[in-house]
């Protein structure tokens, strides 16, 4: 190794040490068939999320252009992986964060699919929109607060607050769907591991229908879902 990257090493390996996630020394990081540029700005694209992303495409494949929001998109994983795998998709991504909205627009260059994901910064408080989409998705907020000190360093210390703890974000975005989805469109949202009972039955009370669990390859509560018929 010349002296440049002994260098080099050495100060990642310093940041390392300070508990720096390793997908922030790189920056980047994989998801499904991406590549995607990884900051501070937003979260880390995970595997969890991965099954979110199949799920969604379940829905959504089959429909000629099907429109789809996605919720607090952060890195943009999940808006340009479905994207990515449905060239008809037309996608819409959201987020509160004008600095995740600068890294998923750097990601959107980056993987070259263009004309078909639209970024906006938008509030979810103010709503999202009437009865446009066959498919709202989500990876919201779902860290309760007082569960904040027990995650690793490389979360807690790191990665952004407001895209982590909770503060009703799920209770939103299931109400706020209601009114965003097409009659027979679909709702898929990433969820706490041991809250699936609680979401299933929040989704449940919104009147949505085929309200359903899946649990992540640890077999742990992941992804709720729902079709609403208006």
């Amino acid at each position: 190794m010349s002296d440049e990257q002994v260098s080099a090493f050495d100060a990642n390996l310093v940041r390392r040490e300070r508990r720096e996630p390793l997908a922030y020394i790189l920056g980047e990081w994989g998801f499904r068939r991406l590549t995607l540029k990884t900051d501070r700005r937003a979260l880390i694209p995970r595997p969890e999320t991965e099954i979110v992303v199949e799920r969604a495409l379940e829905h959504i494949r089959g429909l000629d252009e099907p429109r789809v929001l996605d919720v607090g998109t952060g890195t943009g994983a999940i808006a340009l992986a479905i994207a990515d795998e449905v060239p008809t998709a037309q996608v819409t991504a959201m987020d509160v964060s004008g600095d995740a909205l600068a890294l998923a627009r750097e990601n959107l260059d980056l993987t070259g699919i263009n004309g078909r994901v639209r970024l906006v910064e938008h509030d979810l408080t103010s709503g999202l929109g009437e009865h446009d989409f066959d498919l709202v998705v989500s990876n919201p907020p779902y860290v309760e607060p007082d569960e904040l000190p027990t995650l690793q360093p490389e979360v807690r210390d790191w990665e952004p607050h407001v895209a982590l703890v909770a503060s009703g974000s799920t209770e939103l975005l299931a109400a706020a769907a209601r009114d965003a989805l097409r009659p027979g469109g679909w709702l898929v949202l990433e969820t706490a591991a041991g809250a699936g009972e609680r979401v299933e039955r929040l989704l449940t009370d919104l009147g949505f229908d085929e309200v359903t669990i899946t649990p992540d390859l640890a077999g742990r509560d992941r992804v709720a879902e729902g079709r609403w018929n208006g």
